[in-house]
């Protein structure tokens, strides 16, 4: 069969268009390991290990990543990042686009990847990410990448604790017990193991490198610097800007950073590397909150090593209001305008539970998105999905600024799902604590601000978020400390219901994961009529 040039040419590009399938196996177990030097303790792993390799697929491509559960709860797993258009069921989201995968059964999500950048996979059900699922997701261009580079580098961030997050949580729930519990000691984690055992970087003198650098860490954040080195920030949560010249980044749980870093010319010495593990509201004890990881930046073998210095006013840390969307969209405008409140109080329980307005999430029976696309009109009333899965209605296409106020005493990393919003403003929340705009500043983004999927409020200030909505879905919106996840700081947004039913439909494998437990696909969040 001939095949004229023109067409040939045609089925070529497309190829490279459409990318590949690329076919990722876990089977998801517990696995014994000792991974801090404190001992061996039950961890989840994938296919009998721990660190679970990363993925890395190029756009355009399809993954599908089967995923058999050996555990004896449900799972699930989400891409951290990726907007799911048009797949909005394979997000990941136990009890909110999906049912949990069945102890005994297994699931393939699969779908196209459209976006290029830093991101990464992990579980989200029963916060078993904390005890060891989750691992890297890096999607590179199909293209030249918009910042030039001659080698990447890639550094994961992890905090790790003696107990499992179920022993964390109980004793944060117990009402009997105090609160808040004693801090676990954590420890940290690059690449996977002991932050003490971290291998060299490499450089040559005056070849260029990206540092893709994501923190999984479900409680601690992780300050990283090159003393002697200065870096670029041209990408944050998978959002490429322009480059800006820091000394170094302060990366929140579930933040990614990429920075170009141009070796020096010469190789008569060699560098230190510090990864800082901490968080402000955990006390200072010496050797254990801080913990400081000093890694090597080798240029030549046996060459002397430049000691680093201390951190002072003058050190330059990555600041979001500083930086600039690289495709210079510029702030979008306004059509409706949501106040969150975040807030801790305690219930008749007895227990500390967090809330946004007041409301406690708790995940429903029927899963949300089941909901949203089985009510037919009902789908539009908030009520349908129960009082405490907070449902905000959102119309298609429309602006939303969400400002957000922290009225507690720790800081919240907070995560959408579906989206990327723009940072546009931060300030003071002067109705918790009064006389604080001296310390907090209004700071307000120059017209282009970046975009990324987690921002950073700090207590008692406010920050304004705005994001097209754009992606028919249901999308939660969280906070990315587990433990605070898990005392209910989280939301749902239901995105353009009438435009959902009409342009997806689950697939019957997925359905199957509900079925199995006797959960209903249909109905509101108790999954009535």
């Amino acid at each position: 069969m001939w095949i004229s040039v023109p067409v040939l040419l045609f089925l070529l590009q497309a190829s490279v268009v459409l990318g590949k399938r690329v076919a990722v196996n876990w089977d998801v177990g517990y696995v014994d390991i000792d991974r801090d030097g404190y001992g061996s303790r039950r961890a989840i792993g994938v296919n009998g290990a721990l660190p679970i390799p990363p993925v890395t697929l190029t756009v355009g491509d399809t993954l599908a990543l089967t995923v058999h559960n050996s555990l004896n709860l449900t799972t699930s797993i989400h891409a951290h990042g990726l907007f799911q258009r048009g797949t909005n069921y394979m997000d990941g989201a136990a009890s909110v686009t999906q049912c949990g995968i069945p102890p005994g059964s297994q699931f393939t999500y699969e779908y196209a990847v459209e976006q290029a950048g830093t991101f990464w996979l992990h579980a989200h059900d029963h916060h078993q990410n904390v005890d060891g699922l989750r691992t890297p997701l890096v999607v590179y261009d199909r293209g030249p990448p918009p910042v030039k580079y001659d080698e990447e580098i890639l550094l994961s961030f992890e905090d790790w604790y003696t107990e499992t997050f179920t022993e964390r949580v109980r004793i944060t729930l117990d009402p009997s017990l105090p609160f808040p519990p004693p801090h676990g000691i954590g420890f940290g984690l690059i690449n996977g193991i002991n932050g003490n055992l971290t291998k060299p970087i490499h450089f040559q003198p005056g070849r260029t490198y990206r540092l893709r650098l994501i923190n999984m860490s479900s409680t601690r954040w992780f300050q990283f610097s090159l003393p002697g080195h200065t870096m670029r920030v041209v990408e944050v949560d998978g959002g490429y800007t322009e480059p800006l010249e820091v000394d170094g980044v302060d990366i929140a749980p579930a933040q990614r950073y990429s920075v170009l870093v141009t070796a020096h010319s010469t190789n008569i010495f060699n560098y230190h590397f510090n990864a800082t593990m901490y968080a402000s509201f955990i006390p200072a004890e010496p050797g254990l909150s801080p913990r400081v990881f000093i890694g090597d930046i080798m240029y030549q073998q046996g060459a002397p090593f430049i000691q680093a210095g201390s951190y002072d006013d003058s050190f330059r840390w990555a600041s979001d209001i500083d930086l600039h969307a690289l495709d210079q969209e510029p702030a979008l405008p306004v059509d409706r305008s949501l106040e969150l409140t975040i807030g801790r109080s305690v219930y008749s329980t007895g227990q500390n539970l967090d809330h946004f307005n007041n409301i406690t999430y708790a995940p429903p029976i029927t899963p949300t998105l089941y909901t949203t696309l089985s009510m037919g009109n009902m789908a539009m009333d908030e009520q349908v999905y129960g009082p405490q899965t907070h449902a905000i209605i959102l119309k298609h296409n429309e602006v939303i600024e969400l400002v957000i106020h922290n009225s507690e005493d720790v800081p919240h990393p907070l995560h959408l799902h579906g989206h990327a919003f723009q940072i546009t403003e931060y300030g003071p929340t002067k109705s918790f604590v009064p006389n604080n705009a001296t310390a907090f500043p209004v700071l307000k983004n120059s017209g282009i601000p970046a975009k990324r999927d987690t921002v950073l409020i700090v207590p008692s200030q406010y920050v304004k978020l705005r994001f097209r909505a754009d992606n028919p879905g249901v999308w939660m919106f969280h906070c990315h400390m587990d433990i605070h996840f898990a005392m209910g700081l989280a939301l749902t947004f239901i995105e353009a219901p009438e435009v959902l039913q009409k342009t997806q439909k689950v697939p019957s494998e997925t359905l199957e994961l509900c079925a199995k437990q006797g959960i209903k696909t249909t109905g509101n969040a108790a999954g009535n009529q």
